[in-house]
């Protein structure tokens, strides 16, 4: 990756129940950040995906965070997202799935 990159994203899991994503989370980074996702899911138990680093995300960095609760459902498990960013949150209710993410379009960001 060339350095100053700006379209970069990263996923970490700082803690046994978190998975971090930070950075850009849009068309261009999606499909990396559900293949590190869930590949980072399916070896650890993590139950809360903290999108606190996220600087910028669309539809597609929205469509990567709906598949990532999918597949930690599918796994059993309840995946809480927290620290939402503003926009995807915004997004997430103009494109009526917050519910399915806890995401309730008032709520303030944690």
């Amino acid at each position: 990756m060339p350095h100053g990159r700006t379209d970069a994203v990263r996923l970490t899991a700082p803690d046994r129940d978190t998975l971090a994503v930070s950075g850009v989370l849009t068309f261009a980074t999606a499909a990396r950040a559900w293949a590190e996702g869930q590949r980072v899911l399916a070896a650890g138990a993590q139950t809360r995906l903290d999108l606190g680093g996220v600087t910028r995300a669309d539809s597609a960095g929205l469509a990567c965070v709906l598949a990532l609760a999918a597949y930690a459902r599918h796994a059993g498990r309840h995946l809480v997202i927290v620290r939402w960013p503003e926009g995807l949150r915004a997004l997430a209710a103009v494109c009526d799935v917050a519910q399915l993410l806890d995401a309730p379009a008032a709520a303030p960001a944690a």
